[in-house]
């Protein structure tokens, strides 16, 4: 769950406990990662390792970062996946050596909580400094006006992408770039600024999330995955 989302329920349930579980489709049963209900933990984590289930966080060689650096979540238990159907070469980029590679980039703290960053193939790369657009998102739907905001990378030829966000406002009120330019500016380090800024509905599945596919191919002029 986001962050923001979260802070805005509790200011209406502020007396309620939940929880928040990590999981994917190719790591059934209980939750790889998850809070303690009765724990306290900070809003931004997903919680710690469940039972009977190892989790690392790693670099491109599959070596475990140092405490507090980002890298890939990677998972090991029963409930691991044996295959995807008829597609070995897809099985052999997701699973090695019994550890499944998740796609998600996160950190995990010295008690043991991970922190989502983002998707690994959602990460924009500008000019050399890498950008994750959840951090983009974050910043920007703290504005009163903005309904939703999505951000992705758009094709640029001097930079090779630039960072894009697309901004659903409020209905019912006016919403212009030099104000979200502003709010950025007072917000974000240069560099993770959105370069373009788009005024239009955020897609998102009937699970909530961001459908980044559809806002590439309608934007970045790449195919959907």
């Amino acid at each position: 769950m986001p962050p923001t989302l979260i802070q805005r329920w509790k200011q209406y349930f502020p007396n309620m406990r939940f929880d928040n579980t990590y999981g994917l489709s190719e790591a059934t049963g209980p939750g790889c990662i998850y809070h303690d209900i009765d724990e306290e933990w900070d809003i931004g984590s997903i919680g710690k390792v469940g039972f009977n289930w190892e989790a690392r966080v790693v670099n491109d060689k599959g070596e475990s970062v140092p405490q507090g650096e980002k890298g890939e979540i990677v998972l090991r238990g029963n409930g691991v996946m044996r295959e995807y159907y008829k597609n070995p070469e897809k099985t052999a980029e997701t699973v090695k050596d019994n550890w499944l590679y998740t796609g998600d980039i996160a950190t995990v703290d010295s008690d043991g909580f991970f922190y989502i960053v983002d998707r690994k193939k959602d990460l924009v790369i500008c000019g050399g400094e890498n950008i994750f657009p959840v951090e983009v998102e974050e910043v920007i739907q703290r504005h009163p006006k903005v309904k939703d905001v999505g951000v992705i990378g758009t094709p640029d030829e001097r930079l090779g992408e630039i960072v894009t966000a697309v901004i659903e406002a409020e209905p019912g009120v006016t919403l212009t770039e030099e104000e979200i330019k502003e709010f950025c500016e007072q917000n974000l380090p240069r560099y993770k600024r959105p370069r373009r800024l788009i005024f239009d509905k955020v897609p998102r599945n009937p699970t909530g999330k961001i459908e980044k596919p559809k806002l590439r191919e309608k934007y970045a002029g790449k195919k959907a995955d």
